[in-house]
């Protein structure tokens, strides 16, 4: 299935707004509303929450209304930003599209490949754009590394976080690992052709820890781990290329290069990428996607292969316990 990129207009295509409304505004919820509240081409209409007063708090500080059902606030809306518990996307995500809303849902896409299939289809019926929320694509340091990269021959990708008890509805490997999954794929530009994997429940019932193996038809491979126990926060990718190594630190928006010298000795350069929030580039951009009626930097197609190399993944480790 490919996205097609002939999309329907919105009905205030032509005007200065992008209506939008934000569904589920808990940790990174109420983040999304604060950014839609700020852009000068979007007009936060509502947020949305099962739980009112949580919607109002957050209403009241940006100036918009608080509801606690979406199906009151397609209407006036054009495009909806989906951030709630990953079981929710699908139903939500299918409601919105049928409404001929535009949206943007936060990673993972869905539960399973044939709920992401599902809205792929639906979207295209309805001429509708899907963003998927990999903010890790709007990282500075990444959007610096993409350059640096020439023919990767192999990545090695590091993901550890404490245990703050949330996201554990899904296991580790949809909730942290899915991130550098994204990034290695969009890297490859190539298909997954094995996997091996092994992780453990430790503190939930879902998967806490995860360490994949993945090997693309290209002849590239991935060694990936992802923990949600550890004592400090960490997040590194290397890329491995003729002539040059490159690790890309995440959190402090630093790429550190590897290369021959002229001489023949090995040398090393940092770079520090421009300080700048990607959850703002990231729904800036969904925004200027809704009003132009262009491809989205992150596809639903983007969404439901990471989610299906997830899977994977997941079916792997599983087998064993």
């Amino acid at each position: 299935m490919t996205t097609p990129y002939t999309l329907h207009p919105t009905p205030c295509i032509f005007s200065f707004m992008i209506n939008i409304a934000v569904i589920g505004v808990g940790y990174l919820g109420r983040h999304h509303a604060r950014v839609f509240s700020e852009l000068p081409d979007a007009r936060l209409v509502a947020v949305v929450d099962i739980d009112l007063k949580r919607a109002s708090e957050i209403a009241e500080k940006r100036g918009c209304r608080a509801v606690s059902s979406f199906e009151e606030i397609l209407k006036e809306v054009d495009a909806v930003s989906i951030v709630t518990p990953t079981t929710t996307h699908y139903q939500i995500a299918l409601e919105c599209l049928k409404a001929e809303k535009d949206i943007f849902v936060e990673k993972p896409f869905t539960v399973t490949v044939k709920e992401a299939d599902e809205l792929i289809e639906e979207a295209e019926k309805r001429g509708r754009l899907i963003q998927v929320g990999h903010i890790e694509r709007y990282n500075p340091a990444v959007l610096a590394m993409e350059d640096m990269i020439d023919e990767p021959g192999f990545f090695e990708s590091e993901r550890l976080s404490p245990f703050l008890g949330r996201g554990t509805d899904v296991d580790v490997t949809l909730d942290l690992m899915i991130h550098d999954i994204d990034i290695i794929l969009t890297l490859t530009h190539s298909k997954v052709v094995d996997v091996k994997a092994v992780g453990k429940r430790v503190l939930t019932e879902r998967l806490d820890v995860a360490k994949a193996w993945i090997e693309f038809e290209n002849g590239v491979s991935a060694l990936t781990t992802a923990g949600r126990l550890s004592s400090d926060k960490k997040r590194i990718l290397k890329v491995f290329q003729d002539k040059s190594y490159l690790t890309v630190d995440y959190q402090n928006l630093q790429i550190t290069r590897y290369f021959k010298d002229s001489e023949g000795n090995i040398s090393r350069e940092t770079f520090r990428a421009e300080q700048s929030e990607p959850l703002r580039l990231e729904l800036e951009d969904f925004i200027d996607k809704v009003r132009n009626r262009t491809r989205p930097k992150v596809t639903a197609e983007d969404g439901r292969e990471a989610l299906r190399v997830a899977m994977m993944i997941n079916e792997k480790i599983k087998e064993q316990l």
